[in-house]
């Protein structure tokens, strides 16, 4: 993956959207095909995903109206039909009445204990090899006058990121028996929203609760500020959102599946998948992974076995591209510094070879 840069200072949501769609509509042209493509791989029908994004925006717009004129915007600067961004924007909701849900994808792991210290984090970002040859770095001022840092595929609201009020969020898709194509509101756009609004954690708690979803995922959010609670998992599913807390020693972390009681009994990631594993491999690595430095959380983070380690994947070319994973980002967050540190690459190749600071 290829990481480009984007400042945006309007406060305006369509002309945000104008300028990221004339300045990027080759990458962002690229990605609505190859999304376009996958949907039909998965056996998602054509109708079917201009349905069910057009109606996603749909909720977007009755619950957050700036950021569904951002995507129209988007679509006119890019010179695309506003469904196909729509349904881009909405790939969560579309993948979620796939009928068997997707392995992988992305482990998190965030120390926020109470104290003078700010949280350090980091997470893998796995995802299909193929869709995305190009990710984007994106500042920009948001709706409530917050400066946010953000990465996102081309063409999407958001994902993982901060804001300069010493909020961030990591993001991993989940998987539970409620999910279904009614067309909430587009998880990414929950992601975003947070971003550009919540100014502690317990306000990215209230904003999340307040969207309704159909696709299920976790917005791990962490502050800045030294209050209770600092850190936080949300977990979204259209049977409930529920909150899951640090435990007393401040770890946090999350891989694919859900971890609060009361959704547990929900789950529908396949029992063959790798979160177990990764998820049991990030807290066996928790106590050597406080350090200040990205590089050295990273190196922890994979531990003795390097790439190896179940954390981090290697496309194998053998396999159809539906079925073939790779770590393309590895990023911590700075909440102190309003900064984003990242490779496109495994923690490993990270520690061995340096990042980027946005």
């Amino acid at each position: 993956m290829k990481l480009h840069t984007f400042v945006t200072d309007t406060p305006n949501p369509h002309t945000r959207g104008r300028q990221i769609g004339e300045r990027w509509s080759e990458q962002i042209r690229q990605t609505v095909s190859l999304y376009l493509d996958f949907f039909n791989q998965v056996d998602v029908a054509p109708e079917q995903v201009r349905s069910l994004g057009e109606a996603s925006l749909g909720s977007l717009e009755a619950w957050c109206p700036g950021l569904a004129q951002e995507v129209a915007g988007i679509a006119e600067g890019a010179g695309l039909p506003f469904w196909q961004l729509a349904a881009l924007n909405a790939r969560t909701e579309i993948l979620a009445v796939m009928p068997t849900p997707p392995e992988g994808e992305c482990s998190t792991a965030v120390f926020a204990p109470r104290g003078a210290h700010a949280p350090r984090t980091i997470q893998t970002w796995d995802w299909h090899d193929t869709l995305v040859p190009n990710g984007l770095m994106l500042q920009l001022v948001g709706a409530g006058g917050l400066d946010v840092k953000l990465f996102t595929e081309f063409g999407m609201l958001g994902k993982i990121g901060v804001n300069s009020a010493g909020l961030g969020l990591h993001f991993n898709i989940l998987h539970h028996a409620s999910d279904n194509g009614s067309a909430g509101v587009p998880v990414h756009a929950v992601a975003r929203r947070l971003l550009e609004e919540a100014r502690s954690v317990d306000e990215a708690i209230a904003l999340a609760r307040s969207a309704r979803v159909s696709a299920s995922t976790v917005l791990t959010v962490f502050s800045r500020d030294d209050r209770s609670p600092r850190a936080a998992s949300i977990e979204l599913s259209p049977h409930a959102t529920a909150v899951v807390l640090p435990g007393e020693d401040g770890w946090i972390t999350h891989t694919n599946h859900f971890l609060a009681p009361e959704l547990v009994p929900g789950e529908r990631t396949l029992d063959v998948s790798t979160t177990y594993a990764r998820l049991e491999h990030v807290n066996a690595a928790r106590s050597s992974m406080t350090s200040a430095s990205l590089a050295s959380r990273a190196e922890a983070m994979c531990g003795g076995l390097g790439d190896a380690a179940p954390i981090c994947f290697i496309p194998d070319l053998a396999l159809p591209p539906t079925e073939r994973w790779e770590t393309l980002l590895t990023i911590g967050i700075d909440t102190e510094h309003f900064a984003l540190e990242y490779a496109a690459a495994t923690p490993q190749s990270l520690a061995r070879s340096g990042h980027v600071r946005f």
